[in-house]
């Protein structure tokens, strides 16, 4: 069982940055790959980034791309996602979870471990 904690959002205007840390119960590094994902209110949830186990492989949502930046720290047992240059359409409770294979990353249904999610609210 993997228990992960969210943390780092919060309010931020238009065109600011946050960045948000995923905390692993136990150790990751060789074991899950990790993902970002995110809900919006009568939004389904959405893929917005993935990392391999080894953090060579990354992957992202097209409407992410040169603004958010995941990485990890498996000595930390620690998963961020940079978010720079946040539009109004970012906000939403932002979810982190891992996956045992790096395939499909897109896809929820392949993540097992959820965590409890951070709400980012980006105003005007």
């Amino acid at each position: 069982q993997v228990q992960l904690v969210e943390s780092g959002g919060g309010l931020v205007e238009t065109g600011g940055s946050l960045r948000l840390s995923c905390v692993a119960s136990r150790r990751t590094s060789s074991d899950y790959a990790m993902g970002w994902f995110r809900q919006a209110p009568g939004k389904e949830r959405e893929f917005v980034a993935a990392i391999s186990r080894s953090g060579h492989s990354t992957n992202y949502a097209s409407f992410v791309k040169g603004r958010f930046t995941i990485s990890r720290d498996n000595a930390k047992n620690t998963v961020y996602l940079q978010m720079n240059s946040l539009k109004l359409e970012d906000t939403a409770v932002y979810y982190c979870a891992a996956a045992s294979l790096w395939s499909n990353t897109a896809l929820p249904m392949q993540y097992a471990y959820w965590g409890q999610g951070t709400q980012v609210t980006v105003s005007s």
